[in-house]
């Protein structure tokens, strides 16, 4: 259902219970694994509706949440990246209506405040609360024995239902299977934005891409729909380095050292243009990396989560005139992107079906991690049972 059909849709607030249950994946505390359990759910208020889930992306920020590398409120439910059915909505909900089929935006779009009204949609104001999981009055969704779990990014998408914001849902076509509809959530517009947007990646470029994971691999997509000459992998794992073949890199390389040289060698010393981080744990090296892979105003786009510094001599910067530049959601404008991505995989310039290594039930997402940690998946996804 298009966003217009869905203003004029019935609310269905009045027939909506009190509370429900739901089955969740939850972590208690940073370190502690993530564990299923049953919680209350409450209804949807003002401006909310409820998703039934059918799948999950699993994406590397939440296995930073449950490490302790990143920053959260405790406990979570895990997940932000979602697609599934409109089951419910509350009063004044436009955007979308009961029966229609989303996508979860982690970065909510409320389309007023100034960064929403100014086309960045990525750093809208109403995702202050994304470590909190509360929702702008301050309360939560999800409860058990009177203790509230904050929804990971005011989502939870490890979960058969939840209630969100009506700003952190986009309406997808029927026709999208909620897989594939899952990622471009988050994963598959971080990727490709951080080539096409953040880096602004053009026609004939050499382009660095560090880490060819979840991430990487559609910043990889992206260089090469946005015409990039040279599309250059570099990934420690076998599997990542051939997949990334498949999503448009043009040469792959185990070590950094191995890229350089050959970086040096094909651009007669000029060096790249571009050298996009997307690796699974930020560090000090691979910045260092990166500066060092780019030539006269190239530029270094940072979308990995870490404990990395930026530790160089300004010189390394002044000389050559090289920019550092931090991305967030590939600086998409999720309302307008995510549709926008998944008309071209509809078309067939956006591969997304390729992305997804190995499905899973919710009680197998720990083992997922693993999987995704051993360098096994390019992208688990959840299959959430009903």
């Amino acid at each position: 259902m298009s966003i217009a059909a869905s203003a004029t849709a019935p609310s269905m607030a009045e027939d909506i219970p009190d509370s429900m249950t739901t089955r969740a994946a939850v972590c208690r505390a940073p370190g502690q694994p993530w564990e299923i359990t049953e919680l209350e759910l409450d209804p949807p208020k003002a401006n909310e509706v409820r998703i039934k889930f059918h799948a999950a992306g699993m994406c590397h920020s939440d296995d930073h949440i449950q490490k302790g590398d990143a920053p959260m409120r405790m406990p979570v439910v895990g997940g932000h990246e979602g697609a599934g059915v409109i089951d419910a909505v509350g009063e004044g909900v436009t955007r979308v209506a009961a029966g229609d089929h989303v996508v979860c935006s982690f970065i909510p779009a409320c389309g007023k405040c100034r960064y929403c009204s100014t086309g960045r949609q990525n750093l809208c104001d109403e995702g202050k609360n994304a470590a909190t999981g509360q929702f702008a009055d301050g309360t939560f969704r999800f409860h058990q024995n009177g203790e509230d779990f904050g929804g990971l990014c005011v989502l939870g998408t490890f979960s058969q239902y939840a209630v969100v914001s009506e700003y952190s849902v986009i309406p997808i076509p029927e026709h999208i299977p909620f897989d594939v509809a899952s990622l471009v959530g988050c994963g598959v517009p971080t990727g490709w934005g951080s080539a096409v947007h953040a880096a602004g990646v053009r026609a004939g470029q050499t382009v660095v891409i560090f880490g060819s994971g979840g991430v990487g691999s559609n910043a990889v997509q992206g260089a090469a729909l946005a015409g990039a000459q040279r599309v250059i992998v570099v990934d420690p794992v076998e599997f990542k380095r051939d997949m990334a073949k498949v999503f448009g890199a043009t040469h792959t390389f185990a070590t950094a050292k191995e890229a350089t040289e050959f970086v040096v060698e094909s651009t007669w010393g000029e060096l790249a243009d571009h050298a996009i981080i997307t690796v699974g744990i930020l560090n000090d090296e691979v910045i260092h990396d990166a500066i060092s892979v780019v030539g006269k105003t190239g530029q270094v786009t940072i979308t990995a989560v870490g404990n990395g510094w930026i530790d160089e001599n300004p010189g390394m910067l002044i000389g050559f005139q090289r920019r550092v530049q931090g991305a967030i959601f590939g600086a998409c404008n999720p309302l307008y992107d995510v549709p926008r991505l998944l008309s071209l995989y509809t078309s067939g310039h956006l591969k997304l079906d390729e992305l997804i290594t190995r499905r899973y039930r919710l009680d197998e997402v720990n083992q997922g991690y693993q999987d995704m940690l051993d360098g096994k998946n390019i992208r688990g996804v959840i299959e959430i049972e009903h």
